[in-house]
């Protein structure tokens, strides 16, 4: 059984060697341990430290891409490197490494493909309260968007099994972690979460500028994962309501039509019908996206085949 631990790296010079000395020498039922580190684009001496602590691949990103991007070339180039198991881990130490046991061990025991770390948020001293709402917010928010019983989604410390990385596919350019998390629910794979402990910071985390950039994020991706995976749904809704203002609109009209004051309430017929008009087109988008939706599943039962067949040579 082979383990691979992805780090993606942007300017961690001053971090990558603490992360990496974290690491454990061995794991319960892995008989292989690689690591692979995913420099995006660094201009500081990233790719020097992680050759010097002598990791066994280095993959390096012409130029920043962010982090979601880092994570695809990095489930790409682990399961190139044949993995059973890949464990995504942050250059900044954030999570306490001696913790990547619990991580793999549902997957080891056949009890889930995706397994993701959750953090005590209420205990992390460097934690904001508004930031610590946020978290928790954010995870009610992905539980009803996805179904998923998760916790903590935007935790970062997660571990895949190669059925499940070869399903991943990231389309969200801020980050992986929402995403993933929808995709699994959508193609059947088991999601369990674990507890796990985090390392006092070493350094403020790149992904959230301040809170309102956080939110704002947030809020489009999960907007724009739900419109990818439930077009028919989203669109569905969106026509539902309109149609719903515009029969209520008609009714109006109608009302005061019968009862002889129709002239004066032109304007309500007017926009009834622009209404009426913008409910028939998401209808139709609805079809349409549905449609899409069907070959963009057929494309990615191509890319698993695509991947299975490279992973087996």
């Amino acid at each position: 059984m082979k383990l691979v631990i992805q780090i993606p790296c942007f300017n961690e010079e001053k971090t990558l060697l603490t992360t990496l000395n974290a690491l454990p020498k061995s794991f319960s039922g892995i008989d292989e341990i690689e690591v692979l580190i995913i420099d995006d684009g660094s201009s500081d001496n990233t790719i020097k430290v992680a050759n010097d602590w002598g990791v066994s691949k280095v993959v390096s990103l012409k130029k920043n891409q962010g982090l979601a991007r880092a994570f695809a070339c990095a489930i790409n180039t682990a399961l190139s490197m044949k993995a059973d198991i890949i464990v995504n881990l942050d250059a900044d130490n954030q999570y306490c490494a001696d913790d990547i046991d619990k991580l793999i061990e549902p997957i080891l025991n056949k009890k889930a493909d995706i397994v993701i770390g959750t953090r005590p948020i209420e205990k992390i001293k460097h934690f904001s309260p508004v930031k610590k709402m946020l978290q928790k917010l954010g995870s009610f928010v992905m539980k009803k968007v996805s179904g998923a019983d998760v916790d903590d989604a935007p935790s970062g410390f997660r571990a895949f099994s190669a059925y499940a990385a070869k399903h991943i596919n990231i389309f969200d350019n801020y980050t992986y972690t929402l995403e993933t998390i929808i995709q699994a629910q959508r193609k059947g794979l088991s999601v369990v979460c674990v507890p796990i402990r985090v390392n006092d910071e070493l350094r403020p985390s790149r992904l959230v500028k301040n809170n309102f950039d956080y939110i704002r994020r947030s809020i489009f991706t999960m907007v724009r994962i739900f419109i990818i995976y439930r077009p028919f749904r989203f669109f569905s809704f969106v026509g539902g309501f309109v149609f719903l203002l515009s029969a209520i609109l008609a009714l109006r009209f109608i009302y005061f039509y019968l009862t002889g004051d129709g002239s004066g309430h032109i304007q309500s017929l007017i926009l009834c019908a622009i209404l009426a008009i913008v409910s028939f087109l998401c209808a139709l988008l609805a079809i349409i996206s549905d449609l899409l939706a069907i070959n963009r599943k057929l494309l990615e039962d191509v890319q698993y085949m695509i991947r299975e067949i490279k992973s087996s040579k």
